[in-house]
């Protein structure tokens, strides 16, 4: 029932919008309190989540705090949630950048009014996100998934820049797109396997469906996913989605939108098709190389601040696809602990860009000038932090994904070629090398240096709820950082189940 309240409360919570604004919440500051504490309370669900769940069972125990009932028994259709170490500290991200989202607009509204408005669509893509990592039917993983669509397509088309409608429009063509060849390939492998039901569908590692079928099945599924995570040359779609969305926009769509696509790959496309994941993985394994190249010398080109946090997480994402296609336990480790350690940092770099559009009115690179470590001392060593993060030095959560994902590029699983893998490993090195020169090259223009540029004229002092939106991003980047085995202890379990271990 955990889920079923996750979800409930931001609901009830959107729901609560239509009221009309004489009888029920009757300024725009009192419905930022209300969103901020609906969010809050799904927070503490989530919390509850992590205390109820058992982290020491054994990964054949498979799925925890399940809900299992018949939907639409005339075509096998079950209203099936749980979670496993896979899942769960997705689940937990989500709500805890929901609140801070929240928080964040106490003070800091997205330009444009309708705050009713938005606190609906926040919370409706709450619900969208939360539902998609718990879903355990393939139906009901596609209604969850295709939930989130609309909210953040109208998030950036109604507080966006002034591009946002072209923004709008390429992100929802783009997704939709996707989303065709996603059901596409999931209805391929149900109705040859006979069942919606992801667990039991994972539990036969592809029993049933025939080598050809799960070789189509796996590009259609994956091409689906690749568009959300993003893997190039798909990806066009993002840097025009994040320059011109909100900050919160940014935040929500770098720090979870993105996963449910790798997510994804994890979760439905390698245990439903894990021979066509092999025939795949190679192409895959090429395809993230030159997305993390790629991403690096785009962020090179960039002038706007926004828009090369936008490209660095082509970059990112590539190694969490990188880890992905090695088909071993470390990779998917990898995977799994990027998008966790992606999702912190580069959410909190978002809010850092958007407090500097605030304050200076302008994300260019050349008209902020630098020296804001002389004007804004505490916002530069916060922004400082986060690129630095960023760029994967270790003791940092951004290490270790990285890391991982280069091992598992060395030792890729037994069926694939490990020469190639090797070559990629070599060539993901590289995008590692250059991420660190497109961060330096940014704060040595933003931050270091005499004061110049519209930054020379400091700006407001950081306020309270900034602090309290961009302190927990920092604590947990340093937590996993230090400790990575917090995190790999959770996930490494469910990962031997996947590839059928213990």
């Amino acid at each position: 029932m955990i889920f079923l309240l996750m979800m409930a409360l931001p609901l009830l919570g959107a729901l609560a919008m239509l009221v009309p604004a004489d009888r029920f919440l009757r300024t725009d500051s009192s419905v930022r309190v209300f969103g901020t504490a609906v969010s809050g309370a799904t927070l503490l669900v989530a919390v509850s989540a992590l205390t109820a769940f058992d982290f020491d069972a054994p990964s054949s125990a498979g799925m925890q705090l399940e809900i299992d009932r018949s939907w639409a028994p005339a075509i096998g259709l079950r209203f099936h949630l749980g979670v496993d170490g896979i899942s769960l500290p997705l689940v937990a991200l989500t709500a805890l950048l929901t609140f801070l989202c929240f928080l964040y607009t106490l003070r800091h509204p997205p330009a444009g009014g309708r705050i009713r408005l938005l606190t609906a669509l926040l919370l409706v893509l709450e619900i969208g996100l939360v539902g998609t990592f718990v879903a355990l039917d393939l139906v009901l993983f596609f209604v969850f998934f295709e939930v989130v669509l609309i909210p953040m397509y109208a998030v950036i088309i109604l507080w966006g820049g002034p591009a946002r409608q072209a923004a709008a429009y390429k992100f929802i063509l783009y997704t939709l797109l996707g989303s065709g060849l996603l059901l596409a390939g999931m209805l391929l492998v149900a109705v040859n396997a006979g069942t919606l039901d992801m667990t039991e569908l994972a539990a036969r590692h592809g029993a049933g469906v025939s080598h050809g079928v799960q070789i189509a099945a796996f590009a259609l599924m994956g091409l689906g996913f690749a568009v959300k995570a993003p893997m190039w040359p798909l990806h066009t779609w993002l840097p025009d989605a994040h320059t011109e969305a909100p900050t919160v926009g940014s935040v929500l769509l770098a720090g979870v939108l993105l996963k449910m696509g790798t997510y994804g790959l994890v979760r439905v496309a390698l245990p439903l098709a894990p021979h066509g994941a092999q025939v795949w993985a190679p192409w895959l394994g090429l395809l993230a190389v030159i997305g993390i190249v790629y991403g690096a010398l785009a962020c090179l080109a960039q002038r706007d601040l926004k828009r090369m946090i936008a490209y660095s997480s082509v970059g990112h994402m590539g190694f969490v696809l990188l880890g992905i296609a090695t088909l071993t336990p470390v990779g998917i480790n990898a995977a799994l602990f990027g998008n966790i350690a992606h999702g912190l940092i580069t959410s909190l770099l978002f809010f850092l860009a958007g407090a500097v559009k605030e304050r200076w009115g302008t994300a260019d690179l050349d008209a902020l000038g630098g020296g804001l470590l002389g004007t804004s001392p505490r916002l530069a060593s916060i922004l400082t932090f986060a690129s630095v993060a960023s760029l994967g030095l270790p003791g940092l959560a951004g290490f270790w994904g990285e890391m991982l994902a280069l091992l598992g590029a060395y030792r890729p699983h037994a069926d694939l070629p490990r020469e190639t893998f090797v070559t990629f490993m070599g060539v993901a090195a590289l995008g590692a090398v250059l991420t660190a020169a497109y961060f330096l090259r940014m704060l040595a223009k933003l931050t270091h240096g005499p004061p110049s540029g519209v930054s020379a004229a400091p700006g407001p002092a950081v306020s309270t709820q900034e602090y309290a939106a961009w302190v927990p991003l920092i604590a947990l980047t340093l937590l996993v950082g230090l400790w990575p085995k917090t995190l790999l202890d959770v996930t490494t379990g469910p990962v031997h189940a996947l590839f059928g271990g213990g």
